[in-house]
This record gives structure tokens, C-alpha cells and sequence, in this order.
């Protein structure tokens, strides 16, 4: 069973893609930027931006019928590596105590140039859930 759960980026209908999709009990949510009704927010502070990002994340599995709890990876893409302790602190306060698996990439760029992280995340609920 396939679920799609759409979000408010201006990119999903033009790119074709959903903000998460939900298949059995495993839930992957597209890369997220710190877009807020069409505004990039946060802008120049990568700290604030992850923040905003996992809180998009957050309202995205709560669409789907999962939490933060249920992550179990998360890709973290950064436009500047030497920003690596600001959005890792951000991701820290989050998942501290769940500790999902991670990776955090240097990209060239990301769809705006005002972006300065974009994060993937997957998730597993239980059975029956």
C-alpha cells in the first residue's frame, strides 16, 4: 500500500515528486529545504535553517502516521562543509536520543542558491501502525 502526502513546496508539482511517501510501515520523506510558503527562511544561518528543515520533516511523517522517533536515516547535504557544526548541533538537539543513521555531504549547490542544507529522512513503524 502507497501513500502519497504532499507538502508546500512550490517544486513538487513542476518536479513531479511528494513531500513524503508512505509504503507498508517504511516512510521516506523528500529532500527538505527551509522553504516555508514558497519563502526560503533562515537565510545565511545554517543552524536556523536545519531546525526549520526537521521541523518540516517532522509535520511530514506526523502526515503519514509516524514521528520523529521512527527515523532511522537521515541524509544531510550542506553547500559548506565548514557550516558541518551548526547543522549538526541542529540535528543533534533533535535526535540525541533516537540517533538514526546519518550522513552529512558537501553538494555544489542546492535548487536556490539562498539554501545552505537540504535533508532526507526514512522512517519505519511498527507493524500495523
Amino acid at each position: 500500500m502507497r501513500r502519497n502526502i504532499g507538502g508546500s513546496s512550490p517544486w513538487e508539482a513542476v518536479v513531479g515528486y511528494s513531500r513524503a511517501v508512505r509504503a507498508g510501515n517504511v516512510i521516506h520523506v523528500a529532500g527538505t529545504t527551509a522553504t516555508v510558503n514558497g519563502e526560503v527562511v533562515a537565510m545565511g544561518d545554517a543552524y536556523g535553517q536545519t531546525r526549520v528543515i526537521l521541523e518540516i520533516v517532522r509535520q511530514a511523517l506526523e502526515a503519514a502516521g509516524a514521528g520523529l522517533e521512527h527515523v532511522v536515516l537521515t541524509r544531510m547535504y550542506v553547500t559548506d562543509i565548514s557550516r558541518w557544526e551548526a547543522v549538526g548541533r541542529a540535528h543533534g538537539e533533535v535526535f540525541a536520543h533516537i540517533r538514526p543513521v546519518s550522513s552529512m555531504v558537501q553538494v555544489a549547490a542546492l535548487i536556490d542558491p539562498r539554501h545552505l542544507v537540504e535533508i532526507e529522512a526514512e522512517a519505519v513503524v511498527p507493524e500495523g501502525t
